[in-house]
């Protein structure tokens, strides 16, 4: 009888550092209104599947079973870069279905130029097609076009019930470790599982970089499927945005610029820089109450 052939390595062959470090942050900006800082260092649990990325992908890598992993995002996409990553780490086929059909006739942008060197397949569709990828006509006509109809399918930012129950190890390992604990949102998927693995008296803090005012709708459409209702206690502060995705501004900028100087840490602009942002100005407003802590979750570094 013929051997039968061994299945891919699984997530954990990528020997990631869990639970990721929990760092004390001296910072004047918290400490004169009595508010202590940590930095949940998500960062580092692998130097190319980083943050929250691992969390979310882990999970459905592991579903995947050894098939195409196909997946959406834009031109920018840190979830895009990570996939891509994890394909090439994993002997795993990967394909991009990148939003901007105008797109597929220019010269790949860094991020997409990365995707493709670790063997992704990117395909390019219009932004009409991309807003409609959930539907199952569109989904389907976009798997035939891709070549990729027996692919493993993960959702835009890699939010779907498999990677909300990864993500609640977050909340686990921060369990009695802060009163608050924050994260910048894009799809959701990391604030859904974070806030289902907190423990009693903890709450979670979602910063979304997205403008639009529909993610907490999405959140628990999210811990439906996850976890079939609701779970742990969580909000949004829906003010920081500075303009929507990818957009930054001189003002952030500069803000960025110092707490790197203060604090020696490379702060990614998209969505962390975002993030500090906000928890600085939700101390100064007394949101963040004297006496509390506030574990601030470090997503991502800067690329390229």
């Amino acid at each position: 009888m013929p051997s039968r052939p061994e299945p891919p390595p699984g997530p954990a062959a990528l020997r990631p550092r869990l639970p990721s470090p929990l760092q004390e942050v001296a910072d004047d900006r918290f400490g004169r209104h009595g508010v202590g800082l940590l930095l949940k260092r998500d960062d580092l649990i692998h130097p190319e599947l980083i943050g929250n990325k691992w969390r979310k992908l882990a999970p459905n890598l592991r579903a995947a079973h050894g098939r195409t992993v196909l997946t959406f995002g834009g031109a920018y996409s840190n979830h895009l870069r990570a996939t891509a990553a994890a394909g090439r780490l994993l002997g795993l086929p990967t394909v991009g279905v990148v939003r901007g059909q105008e797109l597929a006739d220019r010269p790949l942008n860094a991020s997409l130029a990365r995707c493709a060197a670790d063997g992704m397949r990117l395909h390019f569709v219009d932004r009409s097609t991309y807003r409609r990828k959930s539907e199952p006509e569109t989904l389907a006509a976009v798997l035939r076009a891709a070549d990729a109809e027996g692919a493993y399918v993960v959702p835009e930012g890699g939010s779907n019930a498999e990677a909300v129950r990864g993500c609640r190890a977050l909340g686990t390992e921060l369990r009695g470790r802060a009163d608050v604990a924050a994260v910048a949102c894009g799809t959701g998927g990391t604030l859904a599982g974070l806030a289902a693995g907190l423990g009693p008296g903890q709450r979670a803090l979602g910063v979304p970089v997205l403008k639009g005012g529909f993610l907490g709708a999405d959140i628990r459409a999210l811990q439906q499927r996850a976890f079939d209702g609701p779970r742990g206690a969580w909000s949004l502060d829906e003010r920081f945005h500075f303009g929507g995705y990818a957009r930054t501004g001189p003002e952030l900028d500069a803000f960025a610029e110092d707490f790197e100087q203060r604090h020696g840490l490379p702060v990614e602009r998209l969505y962390v820089a975002k993030l500090l942002y906000a928890l600085v100005t939700l101390a100064a407003e007394g949101v963040l109450p004297r006496g509390s802590t506030v574990a601030a979750v470090v997503t991502g570094r800067p690329f390229p």
